[in-house]
């Protein structure tokens, strides 16, 4: 018979591990469906500057590592597979993996967002061969060679500004002709003299047989075509939320933003969402721990709430039965 939890968590970011944390210390049980990427989006990031207690700064991998490890600390048990099915159509929910079924008396979707990819069946070849969406698991590998990263934003300078701890050179390309990463992050992406732009420019090819040679470049103005010699290319567009699985059950936006419609709680009683699935505006870690802090909290008092609800009933009918019986 499949195991009953108090709380089903479906994702390991901030979100995630944040909500695990508040719901086993609760004194719940709790089942943490990590997924295949153990960690989430920030197992993709360099150095995090900016998630409070850490004036020194801390490395995305040692941040979720540290946040699992005070998740296990209060029981909760975790499992590195994907979620493969939900069946939110009665109670206890009933949540699938290739390990067998799952049940829980309520469920947190805290599964993030994932990178965007250029769409190039070129790029799609030579991923993993110079193609990459993660300068912190590849950077390594790119010692003393040329790169290109494409992107504009925070994630993109992040991105660009640590491979130039590797790479002899970083160029990042950009389809405007302006930055939208923080003011902050430009200065620094500017005054790196590893770090040159190339503006209003789209990667319409990704060179090279075994690995990568080059990227076929076009201006998006001029439709003036160039060749960039690189030996890595690295994406930094943006990300899409992790919530195909639900498409069809919980309310949503047109991105696919899962929709909160009271507090962390969505359209279905007892199933909440955290982090990025619903955060298309912020996407930080420590808003998406705040957010897990927020689900596990509105978790816990639905799960009191019901308990009292099933307690009034119960006894409710015993009022009701005749005396003498």
């Amino acid at each position: 018979m499949a195991k009953l939890y108090d709380a089903i968590i479906i994702g390991s970011g901030p979100a995630g591990y944040t909500a695990a944390i508040y719901a086993a210390r609760a004194n719940l049980s709790v089942l943490v469906f990590q997924g295949y990427q153990v960690g989430g989006q920030l197992m993709l990031t360099s150095e995090v500057e900016n998630y409070p207690g850490f004036e020194e700064g801390i490395l995305g991998p040692d941040l979720m590592e540290k946040l699992e490890r005070q998740a296990r600390r209060f029981g909760a048990e975790m499992l590195p597979e994907d979620v493969t099915a939900v069946d939110f159509s009665r109670r206890p929910f009933v949540i699938t993996s290739e390990s067998g079924s799952y049940l829980a008396r309520a469920v947190i979707i805290a599964t993030g967002a994932s990178a965007k990819w250029l769409g190039l069946p070129s790029e799609q070849r030579l991923q993993g061969r110079g193609v990459s969406a993660c300068a912190t698991c590849d950077g390594f590998f790119f010692k003393g060679k040329e790169v290109a990263v494409v992107g504009g934003g925070d994630t993109a300078m992040e991105e660009a500004l640590f491979l130039t701890r590797y790479a002899s050179h970083v160029t990042v390309i950009h389809r405007r002709d302006t930055l939208r990463a923080s003011k902050i992050m430009q200065e620094r992406a500017f005054k790196n003299p590893k770090i040159s732009f190339i503006w209003n420019s789209e990667v319409i090819e990704v060179l090279g047989e075994e690995s990568v040679t080059g990227l076929r470049l076009r201006n998006v103005k001029t439709g003036e075509e160039q060749t960039l010699a690189v030996e890595g290319l690295f994406l930094a567009i943006g990300h899409q939320p992790n919530t195909g699985l639900f498409r069809g059950l919980l309310q949503m936006d047109e991105a696919g933003y899962i929709i909160p419609v009271e507090h962390t709680m969505t359209n279905i009683p007892g199933v909440f969402a955290a982090g990025d699935v619903t955060d298309r505006r912020y996407r930080q870690a420590v808003t998406a721990a705040g957010d897990g802090c927020r689900a596990a909290i509105d978790l816990e008092r639905w799960l009191e709430s019901q308990a009292h609800e099933e307690a009034s009933r119960q006894e409710a009918l015993t009022s009701r039965e005749p005396a003498g019986q």
